[in-house]
């Protein structure tokens, strides 16, 4: 069995049952004590989880439902949404992350020639009835409370695919350029679409300096340009423009 799948099955059981032990784990996978006890300590590194005696528990997020969070510093997002819409050429692929801000994104691309390839409910909603636009829904399991679909199925189709540029959204960027997120069970699938692109343009308002969230989405190096309303502190704009990210203050 791959690590990625073993992963994707370790955190699927620790959010249907609780804190697991390691006796449990291996005999669910058929691997030994000694592999999982590997794979844990990196999901642990990964913020994806918390190793207890014996065992593991899942991270504890702050996840908002998706319509307590569209209210808030909607005008900060709309700046966001202007701006990320300018940067897209006719033609593109797209693929939208989840997140109130990729909402708002694709209200502006509506009556554009674009292909979207999203897993936002949101975003496919606002799209569907969009003639000129090719829209291509990910598969996976639905989190009703935040509109998206996640999952290994999720993983499995952003690997068939190829974008021109991905829109990313984040609870959290540390100081030092991480991109963080506040549930663990977006992060791979956040993965997978930065692994899709050719270009990755992540959306943070103010409010994300530093923001929230236990797990590391990525680091500086996997950003091509980061767009803000706001101008972002000194330590944080040198570490992002050191690894080679633009920083765009609207």
């Amino acid at each position: 069995m791959r690590p990625d799948r073993r992963h994707e099955l370790i955190l699927r059981a620790l959010r249907s049952d609780g804190p697991t032990a390691v006796v449990a784990l291996t005999e669910k996978l058929g691997v030994s004590q000694a592999t999982i006890r590997r794979d844990l300590a990196q999901l642990e590194d990964e913020g994806l989880l918390r190793r207890i005696h014996g065992g593991a528990m899942p991270t504890e997020g702050s996840d908002e439902p998706f319509t307590q969070v569209s209210t808030v510093r909607a005008a900060a997002k709309d700046a966001l949404a202007d701006k990320c819409a300018d940067l897209v050429r006719d033609g593109e692929i797209l693929l939208l992350d989840i997140g109130t801000t990729a909402h708002r994104l694709a209200r502006r691309l509506r009556g554009r020639s674009l292909t979207v390839v999203t897993s936002n409910l949101a975003v496919y909603e606002e799209l569907v009835d969009d003639p000129g636009i090719e829209l291509v829904m990910l598969g996976g399991a639905v989190r009703r409370d935040y509109r998206s679909l996640v999952g290994f199925l999720t993983e499995d189709n952003l690997r068939q695919i190829h974008a021109d540029r991905l829109f990313l959204s984040t609870s959290g960027i540390r100081p030092d350029g991480q991109v963080l997120d506040t549930t663990s069970v977006e992060v791979p699938v956040k993965r997978a679409m930065i692994a899709a692109s050719d270009q990755v343009v992540l959306m943070a308002d103010a409010g994300k300096f530093p923001g929230t969230g236990m797990a590391r989405v990525c680091g500086p190096d996997s950003l091509d340009m980061v767009v803000t309303n706001a101008p972002t502190d000194e330590t944080t704009r040198t570490a992002l423009r050191a690894a080679g990210a633009e920083v765009i203050e609207v």
